[in-house]
């Protein structure tokens, strides 16, 4: 192959690569965009969002997983919370609440054409800025 061909194929291989990052930007973008027209999923204080699409599965960010419980996960959004005894009602309120807009942001997601499945992912950089905000916030 002369190196005109093998150029001419190595940048059509290139273009289509960066298409297909683009493509799947766009997709991440266009999900996002359907959870946000959603008024309880965006008026929710933590903001489930499309991280990535693998295949036909949604990898959406959570506040809960194996590692972090819901009470934790509840404690970072509703920090006057803590206070709280375990058994408040405030608290089953609150889990009841977040188990059904994740949920619906579940749903949403996968009334989409191209996503049959959701994967829950735990929002690390999430619990990361929150902790920094923490700190900033108790620092004066």
């Amino acid at each position: 192959m002369s190196d005109r061909k093998q150029f001419i194929t190595v940048m059509v291989v290139a273009a289509l690569f960066v298409s297909w990052i683009g493509w799947r930007g766009f997709e991440v973008i266009s999900l996002n965009d359907q959870l946000m027209a959603d008024k309880t999923v965006a008026s929710y204080p933590y903001q489930h969002r499309v991280l990535r699409v693998e295949g036909d599965t949604a990898v959406i960010s959570s506040l809960r997983s194996h590692s972090v419980s819901t009470q934790q996960a509840l404690s970072a959004v509703f920090p006057s919370m803590r206070h709280l005894a375990d058994t408040h009602r405030d608290w089953q309120r609150a889990e009841r609440e977040l188990a059904q807009v994740q949920a619906r942001a579940g749903d949403i997601i996968l009334a989409t054409s191209g996503v049959n499945r959701v994967r829950w992912e735990l929002d690390e950089n999430w619990y990361h800025l929150q902790s920094m905000k923490s700190r900033y916030n108790t620092a004066f």
